[in-house]
């Protein structure tokens, strides 16, 4: 049911759902789920709304509350593009509910392996689509025609396993392009129905894989203790994978990440030196896909642990040789430099060295510009944060600005 005290509110301080999501630092479409009743606003976005609206969080919980009244009719059409994958990711809940009683009857394979490996194959190319595209946003169309596909071969076909496999995989590709659009509630979702289906399909990995997908939800919502348990499952699920692949290496290195925002020191200086042994690994213990960890980025992965733990010694040379590296590396992603300044950034922040802070600021958001990335973005949210005691300087201002058009 609309909200039409918190609409009324929002036009009479001349804020459109663009503005408040600007502020929010999520997408228009989440403020729009939030005004029709279908989503409920999630706490750390409470003190900020109330901020924007001027008014204290009791009056905020007026305004958020749907009105008693008798129920309208469904609109046939939604003006909301994200309504689609919604109804999509129901229709995949349904399915994996199922699979499991789908296992126990005859198998009669009405799905050829042809058109299995066809899937793969795609399956593959999208996510090769998805590392190459400046905006990855751009992949989304094809990714949801994908599910359509996938959705309908589950109702032709009874090879359910290798179905859900590539399910699995899908899922937490959608996941990736609505976690680097902002919209965590749909990353969640998607990731949720990948761990399903990897359970269904007995994939270990997989399944592992998307448990931590999952944790890096809880991590950008500052949630470190819970992505922490979430991360010590897929520690377990990765346990029970194949040695050869670098999962449970990959695992390590975000719950180093985790431990970093706990302000564990040791611990994350332990898991950290679990993830490089991914070094002593052949060279195809990951799949370019759904499991991408290859040690590449270690260099990166530990000078960011360093920064948020407050060691900017340790953190300055090790991120200057990984923007080297970034340089340097052929297809070098603008994501991945463009977190590697944004970092070093945050280090002249934190010094008060305001030219360092700005020389790597503008480059960090140069990069966002071309690649679009809301990763990059909020990495330059970080920055904003240090320079607040430097931000009487002219120049702070208009990089501050230009961060703040950004998210």
């Amino acid at each position: 049911m609309a909200l039409k005290d918190f609409i009324k509110r929002r036009r009479l301080l001349g804020y459109s759902q663009e503005d408040v999501a600007r502020h929010l630092t999520v997408d228009r479409t989440t403020v729009g789920r939030w005004e029709r009743g279908e989503t409920t606003l999630q706490a750390h976005h409470r003190p900020m709304l109330a901020e924007l609206l001027r008014v204290d969080e009791a009056e905020l919980d007026r305004l958020l509350t749907p009105p008693q009244a008798a129920e309208q009719p469904t609109p046939a059409i939604s003006a909301d593009p994200g309504d689609f994958d919604d109804m999509l990711r129901r229709d995949f809940l349904r399915i994996l509910a199922l699979t499991g009683s789908m296992a126990m009857l005859p198998v009669v394979l009405t799905q050829d392996g042809d058109a299995l490996a066809d899937y793969e194959t795609m399956n593959g190319h999208l996510w090769q689509v998805y590392q190459l595209a400046r905006t990855k946003s751009s992949v989304r169309p094809l990714v949801t025609d994908q599910l359509t596909t996938l959705s309908q071969a589950f109702e032709s076909g009874r090879d359910s396993g290798k179905l859900c496999h590539l399910t699995a995989d899908l899922f937490q590709l959608a996941g990736e392009l609505a976690f680097d659009g902002d919209r965590y509630t749909e990353a969640a979702q998607c990731y949720t129905l990948a761990m399903s289906a990897s359970r269904e399909a007995g994939a270990y990995d997989l399944w592992a894989c998307a448990l931590t997908r999952h944790a890096y939800v809880g991590l950008y919502e500052h949630k470190h203790g819970e992505a922490a348990q979430m991360l010590a499952a897929a520690a377990n699920v990765a346990g029970r994978g194949d040695s050869a692949l670098s999962t449970r290496h990959w695992v390590a290195a975000v719950q180093a990440q985790a431990y970093a925002g706990l302000g564990e020191l040791s611990a994350c200086q332990r898991a950290l030196d679990v993830a490089e042994e991914v070094l002593n690994l052949p060279s195809d213990s990951s799949n370019g896909g759904w499991l991408r960890f290859d040690g590449s980025r270690l260099a990166e992965e530990r000078g960011a642990r360093y920064v948020e733990l407050g060691r900017l010694d340790l953190a300055e040379e090790v991120l200057l040789g990984a923007l080297e590296q970034a340089q340097l590396a052929k297809g070098s992603s603008y994501r991945r430099r463009g977190a590697v300044l944004a970092d070093l950034a945050t280090i002249g922040a934190k010094r008060r060295d305001v030219d360092q802070a700005l020389t790597f600021g503008h480059q960090a958001v140069d990069l966002a510009r071309l690649s679009g990335s809301g990763y990059v973005a909020r990495r330059l949210q970080a920055l904003r944060t240090e320079l607040g005691p430097v931000a009487r300087d002219a120049r702070v201002a208009e990089l501050d600005a230009e961060i703040a058009v950004l998210t």
